[in-house]
């Protein structure tokens, strides 16, 4: 039988695999300890805005009373959440949340994706790099500054749209007021502050396809809508659906600013959504562990359509978000 016994001298070549994938750990992380450096706001961003206030979710079964803090208020389990689901008005603000989604899917997202295509097929340097900032300046304009110039172009008092609707003969609609309208100017808005900044992402994507499939597909006789359709397209399929994906997630989040601005008493049956309702419930009445109750609803809601469309894309044969 062999002699395992080991030799003097032997011991320091036979280290513990665990030492030996501890030391290379340690080394890399020394090596890409720049990287790391960079990463530490980030990551105290999320820990701080994003994980510890999940320690507040606790209010949301509770009957919550600032001066008694968390500790002191009365226990009552789901009494909050069954609130919600048994308000009146409920069903009408879950419905205006979703009817805004389902128009932020469709009539948004798709805009980028095609400005992108539209940016790329440029070729002069110069144009291209002016229609890049004109399209990506909107963005940095707030909801106040863009729900304002709205309200300067359609109000009936010398707004410019009227006007030209005046001087063509047609009669003057009150877009401010009249409910029918709300949801057009609100997905309008939409397009016009955030879709150039969303190409940012395809762009690069673009950028990262390899000329020799275009210049096989023109060696071919593919035109211009052939190589988009044949080689863009798919190539920047992957990213398409990553970025569906996490748009989903935030299927009852639609932003509180936004549509608070554009909110009035005549839009109100159709304007208002679970963000507005959570502030005037939360802030306004001082219900805090109700609109924290609705605010763990969204979230639910939110990671059950990731995680759902995310396995749905698998299937489908994509990589997904994880």
């Amino acid at each position: 039988m062999q002699d395992v016994t080991a030799q003097p001298g032997t011991v320091s070549k036979l280290k513990p695999k665990s030492y030996k994938s501890s030391s290379e750990l340690k080394k890399r992380l020394w090596r890409n300890k720049y990287l790391y450096v960079m990463l530490i706001p980030g990551v105290l961003f999320f820990v701080l805005f994003k994980y510890l206030p999940m320690y507040g979710l606790i209010i949301s079964f509770q009957d919550y009373k600032p001066y008694q803090g968390i500790t002191g208020s009365e226990w009552v389990g789901m009494e909050h959440f069954q609130r919600l689901f048994t308000e009146p008005d409920f069903l009408n603000i879950l419905g205006n949340t979703l009817i805004l989604f389902g128009m932020n899917i469709l009539f948004y997202f798709p805009v980028p994706i095609i400005l992108a295509l539209m940016l790329n097929e440029l070729r002069g340097s110069f144009f291209k790099r002016l229609f890049q900032t004109l399209v990506y300046l909107p963005h940095f304009m707030s909801w106040v500054i863009i729900v304002s110039i709205t309200y300067v172009m359609v109000t009936m008092d010398g707004g410019i749209i009227n006007e030209l609707l005046s001087y063509f003969g047609f009669e003057q609609v009150n877009f401010l007021l009249n409910p029918g309208w709300f949801r057009p100017m609100y997905i309008i808005q939409i397009i016009w502050r955030e879709a150039g900044w969303g190409t940012i992402i395809y762009l690069a994507s673009i950028a990262a396809i390899d000329p020799g499939l275009y210049e096989a597909a023109r060696m071919d006789g593919a035109g211009r809508m052939r190589q988009i359709w044949h080689i863009t397209l798919p190539a920047i399929r992957s990213v398409i659906i990553t970025l569906l994906i996490l748009k989903i997630g935030s299927v009852l989040d639609l932003g509180f600013e936004h549509v608070y601005l554009m909110l009035n008493s005549m839009n109100r049956n159709v304007a208002e959504i679970i963000d507005t309702y959570v502030y005037t419930a939360g802030l306004r009445q001082g219900q805090f562990s109700y609109s924290t109750a609705i605010g763990f609803f969204k979230s639910i809601i939110g990671l059950i359509m990731v995680m759902s469309v995310n396995k749905l894309s698998k299937k489908m044969g994509e990589e997904g978000v994880y």
